[in-house]
């Protein structure tokens, strides 16, 4: 019976380090910007990288939310592509007063290159859009989806969440 307890305990410790370290990567110096750099000092900076929905009715239809971005670096950044995790949810670049987009789940169909820059100091958004009934009935309860923003200084990724109700 020790051996079993000694067995937990290290699986609880184990976890407890994993966890520490899944959220040392999550915390940053930049006042709660996530960013990724590109090599021509553009930084590309989201004041959130998350949101949660809460609550979504499959009755009541697709929810969306606009993530704030900013290129804060020294240079141009240049945003390739936009792809989400699951084909429930698109995303769109709105720059200025044009939508580029919406573009899918990668491996669902091409993901084009947009090539689309943000100058140093200029604001854009990405604006996802999350469809609760796209998987039917089978699709309640909570979900997690990801759009990741490939650019010339990596991917940033940014995440949505919701707990579906019929």
């Amino acid at each position: 019976m020790k051996k079993y307890q000694n067995i937990i305990l290290i699986l609880i410790a184990v976890s407890a380090v994993f966890g520490l370290i899944w959220l040392s990567r999550l915390s940053n110096d930049n006042g709660g910007n996530f960013e990724a750099v590109s090599a021509g000092g553009g930084v590309l900076s989201a004041q959130e990288q998350s949101f949660s929905f809460g609550a979504v009715s499959m009755a009541d239809g697709k929810v969306s939310h606009s993530f704030k971005i900013k290129n804060t670096g020294t240079g141009p950044m240049t945003i390739n592509k936009i792809y989400t995790s699951c084909m429930c949810t698109v995303a769109s670049l709105i720059k200025g007063n044009d939508e580029i987009g919406p573009f899918g789940m990668q491996g669902m169909g091409v993901i084009p290159n947009i090539k689309e820059t943000i100058e140093q100091g200029q604001e854009a958004e990405i604006l996802v859009v999350f469809d609760p009934a796209a998987h039917g009935p089978a699709g309640v309860g909570r979900i997690s989806r990801v759009v990741s923003v490939e650019n010339s200084g990596g991917k940033l990724n940014l995440s949505i969440d919701a707990n579906v109700t019929p």
